[in-house]
């Protein structure tokens, strides 16, 4: 379903204020009836928690933004995960090393096995990482430069074999979730069992809702909860009240003006980190030759159209940094590449000077992608509008079809609106999965938006396959400079994670990530 934004005289922001009120009240009743125990509350030994963005399935192979990896990585795991100071650790492998340029030797936890009873073994591991590679449009596909192949030794040891040096695989591997072998498939599993400390008891993939108990057959330690209830509530401001009266215990990725809301509230903590996460105005790279927005000369005339500073401080009240590279400083291997500058007279003249002053741009973007989103929208055509540039804007409601219209199958657009995570912490990583595109990607529409620039992408192969730390991060700073030069977005910023939680949530620790160690929580007794 999508919503689109025509000219009206009551300003779309009264318009979402007004609907996010209505919404707030028909949701949260909604969520009442569906989580809460006799008394209307959350029970004594169940968690709930309540998404901004609906999370359809606990696979993450297209799909995988922040507060998802918290749920999926509490069902499903990894043979490693990205720990505190965005180091690798061990999970289902207690021994995960380079043995050889091209050879990584892993070995299985010893009584590692899934919730009913079945061991996790070595083929498990080579069928997961076949089906991530031939999934068409995969998120996680994007961060590798080649898929490893598995050479089985024993029960419990094999290697991990690529055709060049892949020094970060034991970060990217934090990535690829381990199923079953027969179960598993090139596709969004839906059912299905996992290794981790919880268990799915019932599921609504079109609501965005899941109810988990603890794993009693659990590998490892038990979790700290017996029972999670996961809910979807798109409306921030539905959210914020659920917290206030009760009726879930953690909301997410909310704005500033929540957190001051519910900062200094009894029984509410506000918890906070950096990001690891770019949220972009990404421009479509997939416009024919000729077109205006081909040309970087006019992307770059269009980012002077837009004052960051203002939309920093003004609406998104300084919950964001503006970006200065096209990945966060949060991230290793980051090299700071440039600025935006706001510069309206200079963006004009040099539109006309390009035969672009007439430009009418459509921009497009999901619900609940990054805090504030229909806000910085709207601040955009009206920016844009003061350079003689038309806009229209397209809000995708979740569940509907924007992936189709990402991939270039669906309708028209030249501006997206969407962040991009970088879970493994690692640079190299986060600009294998934007800026890495190749002609033969895009033949299956597997490049990010596009994007296809062959002497970028030939400095990201170099860095992601070279062994030696100091001369990778040339390559990374090379990299990370001829992508800022192509303006791939109008603008982008960097957001810092926000979280609400009650008081009698306990041991829930925020990464980087936007997301935390669900077994790790426990409720206040």
């Amino acid at each position: 379903m999508t919503v689109p934004f025509a000219d009206r005289q009551l300003s779309r922001r009264d318009l979402l204020r007004w609907g996010a009120a209505a919404g707030a009240f028909v949701s949260v009743a909604t969520l009442a009836t569906a989580c809460a125990g006799p008394t209307g509350l959350p029970g004594p030994g169940t968690l709930t928690l309540a998404l901004n963005r609906s999370l359809v399935s606990l696979d993450n192979k297209l799909n995988q933004f922040d507060a998802a990896v918290t749920v999926q990585r509490a069902v499903r795991q990894a043979l490693t995960e990205i720990g505190p100071n965005i180091t690798p650790r061990l999970v289902l492998a207690d021994r995960f090393e380079l043995t050889a340029p091209t050879e990584w030797t892993v070995h299985l936890r010893e009584g590692i096995r899934y919730s009913d009873g079945t061991p996790v073994t070595v083929e498990d591991v080579s069928t997961a990482l076949r089906m991530y590679s031939q999934v068409q449009g995969g998120f996680v596909s994007s961060f590798f430069p080649e898929f490893p192949t598995v050479r089985k030794i024993d029960d419990r040891t094999f290697t991990l074999d690529t055709q060049k040096p892949l020094p970060v695989l034991d970060a990217l591997m934090a990535n690829i979730l381990i199923t079953p072998a027969a179960a598993n498939k090139p596709a969004e599993l839906q059912t299905g069992v996992g290794s981790g400390p919880y268990v799915v008891t019932k599921f609504n993939r079109g609501a965005g809702t899941y109810s988990l108990r603890r794993n009693e057959n659990y590998w490892g330690t038990p979790a700290g909860v017996e029972r999670v209830e996961v809910q979807f509530l798109s409306e921030e401001s539905s959210r914020v009240i659920a917290l206030r009266s009760g009726q879930v215990d953690v909301i997410d990725s909310i704005t500033p003006d929540s957190a001051t809301q519910l900062s200094g509230l009894p029984g509410i903590t506000i918890d906070h980190a950096s990001a690891l996460r770019m949220n972009q105005i990404f421009f479509n790279f997939r416009q024919p030759a000729g077109h205006p927005l081909a040309d970087p000369r006019v992307r770059q005339a269009l980012t002077m159209a837009v004052d960051g500073d203002s939309l920093v401080h003004d609406v998104l009240v300084n919950s964001v940094v503006q970006a200065d590279s096209v990945v966060p400083p949060s991230m290793k291997g980051y090299v700071k590449t440039g600025e935006y500058v706001y510069d309206p007279d200079q963006a004009r003249s040099q539109l006309k000077a390009l035969g672009a002053e007439n430009l009418t741009m459509r921009i497009i973007w999901e619900t609940g992608e990054f805090a504030g989103d229909a806000s910085i929208m709207e601040a955009l055509a009206e920016m844009f509008g003061k350079v003689g540039v038309k806009t229209t804007l397209l809000q995708f409601e979740p569940g509907g079809d924007i992936a189709t219209w990402r991939q270039g199958k669906g309708g028209e657009w030249d501006l997206l609106g969407n962040g991009f995570g970088g879970p493994t912490g690692q640079a190299i990583n986060m600009l294998q999965g934007m800026y890495a595109g190749t002609a033969e990607k895009e033949s299956t529409r597997d490049t990010y938006q596009g994007y296809v620039q062959p002497a970028v992408a030939a400095l990201i192969a170099q860095a992601s396959s070279e062994p030696d730390p100091v001369a990778r991060q040339a390559y990374l700073t090379q990299a990370q400079q001829a992508a800022w030069n192509t303006w791939p977005c109008a603008w982008q910023f960097v957001p810092k994670s926000i979280l609400a939680r009650r008081t009698r949530v306990e041991g829930l620790r925020l990464d980087d990530s936007n997301s935390y160690p669900l077994a790790a929580v426990h409720l206040e007794s």
